[in-house]
């Protein structure tokens, strides 16, 4: 791809370093802007894999030498900034040296028949993009997102998310009530009733709900589910973290659909 040559940044009041802090540090900063900030080479690297193209490449000075030419020629648009800078536009311990800046796509509309993940009010980062790391992991191929989730482009939910966000369908900002439109069976986990999970014979497509930290499934999602499933625990344990149930659940089906010597 032709790029321009590219920008050395050294005032942190420039427009671009102000937006990359808002990026990096609010949650709610990507979808207002309609941007989101991809930092460290990994995520970056999951990107151009699925044939997205960043608008902005940005490195830390130090690093810009050294870049790889994949990533050095990636955008229209290059920045280099001093690393200290470059620290002060991250919102990471030990800030990565290179990050894209790209456009978020359109809120998409629910598919009625592929395998979906709800993820009901998941509000902490780290398991909203962990759930959705095992979604991709395990075939499934759309997240619908009720509103109270953790924003799925904020820059937690997007490092947790290890680059999954890029092969899924990630619809925000739904009512319990918009999922009438889903034509799979609808799964939900409970920690006290319900199916062991171990010995239920599962749909495909489905969707599977995860539900709020503390509260589960919500009753107006539960009161459409086909089944209602739980995970046997014979370590005692009251319930377990939501993103390890949803990994389960979601091996779960994912597994019958692939012969035993894979």
């Amino acid at each position: 791809m032709p790029t321009a040559d590219p920008q050395f940044i050294t005032s942190r009041d420039n427009p671009l370093v102000k937006d990359l802090r808002r990026l990096a540090q609010d949650g709610r900063a990507g979808r207002v802007q309609g941007r989101a900030w991809l930092e460290g080479d990994h995520l970056c690297r999951a990107w151009l894999a699925r044939g997205g193209t960043p608008s902005v490449a940005v490195f830390a000075e130090s690093f810009w030498p050294n870049a790889p030419a994949e990533l050095a020629h990636a955008a229209p648009r290059t920045v280099i900034l001093p690393d200290a800078l470059m620290a002060a536009a991250s919102s990471l311990p030990s800030p990565a040296a290179m990050g894209f800046v790209i456009e978020l796509p359109p809120v998409p509309q629910l598919l009625p028949d592929v395998p979906t993940v709800v993820l009901d009010r998941v509000q902490d980062a780290g398991n909203a993009g962990s759930i959705l790391r095992s979604a991709a992991a395990f075939g499934f191929t759309q997240i619908a997102a009720i509103a109270g989730t953790a924003r799925l482009w904020s820059p937690k939910v997007l490092r947790a998310g290890m680059g999954a966000h890029f092969a899924l369908r990630l619809v925000e900002g739904l009512a319990p009530s918009d999922l009438t439109v889903l034509a799979v069976p609808l799964l939900v986990t409970s920690s006290h009733r319900g199916q062991w999970l171990h010995q239920a014979t599962l749909p495909w497509p489905c969707a599977w709900a995860l539900g709020h930290e503390g509260q589960g499934v919500s009753a107006a999602i539960e009161a459409r589910a086909a089944l209602c499933l739980r995970i046997v625990q014979p370590g005692g344990e009251e319930s377990i973290n939501v993103a390890a149930a949803a990994a389960i659940c979601l091996h779960a089906s994912a597994a019958p659909r692939f012969p035993a010597t894979i």
